[in-house]
């Protein structure tokens, strides 16, 4: 089926009044793509990441979008919306650049159709990250394969953090080790910590969406006898020290708990922090540092940073 997507470049002002008229219209929800979602400060009670693209917004002003079915009484219900959305300047509501434009879209199974920009993703010398509907036959005989089912709640696993996490897990992690992955999501590190070989991963988050994804994914990877996934709120779950602790949260939450990090590090262990934004990793390392710890690599890739720490014996 063929829809058409009814597009106005307006202001903040009317967006209410505009997408009425929009429903009324027979549209039965609007997409709003609003300048200022660029600049809102963002509450982050789970140490969420938030990478928003600027090449996704107007530079300024709302940009609204519904969707009609193309039929025989379309071009009638496009001049009754602009005219509807002209009348509201008799209200002294502030109609922006009130551009309208149109264009014809194919129907397509949003829920699923995300799934064909994703594909195995080899991100380190041994791991690659496998959507659970690819057929994946490893190339190396060492290859570690992460299978991850990410639904509607969670990344790819490819997220620059994530992937820099994994690399440093890689370097780290082995037979002898006891793992604590604080803020786990979806399990993706915690995983591939106990592919690695760990003896033990303690995985926890505050949210339990994350918690409850973080099972299912431990479950296909056949690891759940080496992970257990709490819900805890950054290290309050945690009863024995451990020789690696990875953090992939953010420099906000991080820098919160740096000494309460380093009580739970083994001395001569490895405090793996990432979620850093660029412009916040001399505040990182300097914290890091104060509390004790000794910084071994900071690692970088486009605009994030891993920070590898060691706790001195």
């Amino acid at each position: 089926m063929k829809w058409s997507e009814f597009s106005i470049h307006t202001s903040n002002e009317a967006v209410d009044a505009i997408s009425n008229i929009l429903h009324e219209a027979g549209a039965s929800g609007v997409v709003i793509e609003d300048s200022l979602e660029l600049e809102k400060v963002r509450e982050q009670e789970f140490g969420e990441i938030y990478a928003l693209d600027p090449v996704d917004f107007p530079t300024k002003g709302v940009i609204i979008k519904a969707y009609l079915p193309l039929n025989s009484f379309l071009g009638e219900t496009v001049e009754e919306i602009k005219l509807a959305i002209n009348n509201l300047a008799s209200f002294d509501i502030d109609l922006g650049e009130n551009k309208v434009s149109t264009c014809e879209v194919d129907e397509q199974d949003w829920s699923t159709s995300w799934k064909e920009y994703y594909h195995p993703v080899k991100i380190s010398n041994r791991f690659t990250i496998v959507p659970t509907w690819e057929d994946y036959q490893p190339v190396e005989s060492d290859e570690l394969i992460i299978e991850l089912d990410p639904g509607m709640a969670f990344g790819t696993g490819t997220h620059p953090t994530t992937v820099m996490s994994l690399q440093a897990l890689e370097k780290h992690v082995n037979d002898a080790v006891n793992v604590i992955d604080v803020g786990t999501g979806s399990g993706v590190l915690a995983i591939g910590a106990a592919l690695l070989g760990a003896k033990h991963v303690h995985a926890l988050d505050l949210d339990e969406v994350a918690v409850r994804s973080a099972i299912e994914n431990v479950e296909l990877n056949h690891v759940s006898n080496q992970i257990d996934v709490v819900q805890g709120d950054l290290l309050d779950t945690v009863k024995e020290p451990a020789e690696v602790v990875v953090a992939n949260i953010l420099a906000e939450i991080i820098l919160t708990f740096v000494e309460d990090a380093y009580t739970i590090v083994k001395p001569g262990g490895i405090y793996i922090t990432s979620g850093i934004i660029e412009g916040r990793k001399e505040d990182v390392k300097q914290a890091l540092i104060e509390a004790g710890f000794e910084i071994d690599e900071v690692m970088m890739m486009e605009d994030w940073v891993t920070i590898v720490s060691r706790k001195p014996v």
